[in-house]
């Protein structure tokens, strides 16, 4: 028998964390338990019981984890942009991805429906965080950004959840609620310079 690898706290809370994502994409947010994340990297349950205090807990710090990431992503390529054109379709494809093949959707509907609405307050938080940020210096535009924001989330949430269901049955191509949030960024920059010009 081989002797387990010790780790720090941190460590051993990150490879959790980074289980519980995997499971989370591969699985569904039902298997985000502390038995099925412990089997994953090979620890106890009552190690991740240490570490995240409960299923809800864990559940928490992953979608914590996950918004950290999502936003720090985003802002990163709008503030790279800032002296050009941003790129809509780029911004678009990351808030897309983030909740659709990043597994935010599924966690976050899954949350809303149990009850534990509390858990997603680190997202909201940091999408509240990164609007005010960007908000500074932003470029002009139709609609504020917190009125975009919200127009991209919740279309990027309810692509996620029932995109491919209702562009199949809608006969539309699967990527098209994508194409659309693109086109409304797009006609927001465009009535803006109308306006100005």
């Amino acid at each position: 028998m081989t002797a387990r690898k010790r780790l720090s706290p941190d460590e051993s809370r990150d490879l959790a964390l980074e289980a519980a994502r995997r499971l989370l994409v591969e699985e569904g947010p039902q298997a985000l338990t502390l038995t099925a994340v412990a089997a994953a990297i090979g620890r106890t349950h009552a190690n991740l019981l240490h570490h995240f205090g409960s299923a809800a807990g864990l559940q928490r710090a992953l979608i914590a984890r996950m918004a950290g990431r999502v936003t720090g992503t985003i802002r990163d390529a709008v503030l790279r942009n800032r002296g050009g054109d941003p790129d809509p379709a780029h911004i678009v494809g990351l808030i897309f991805d983030a909740f659709d093949s990043g597994g935010g959707g599924a966690l976050a509907g899954w949350m809303i429906l149990s009850g534990n609405r509390d858990a997603l307050d680190p997202i909201l938080s940091a999408i509240h965080a990164l609007v005010d940020e960007l908000a500074v210096g932003a470029p002009p535009s139709a609609r504020s950004i917190q009125e975009e924001t919200l127009q991209l989330v919740l279309m990027a949430l309810g692509d996620a959840l029932l995109g491919a269901a209702m562009a199949r049955a809608l006969g539309l191509p699967r990527g098209r609620a994508r194409e659309l949030a693109v086109a409304m960024l797009i006609a927001d920059r465009q009535d803006c310079a109308a306006a100005t010009g």
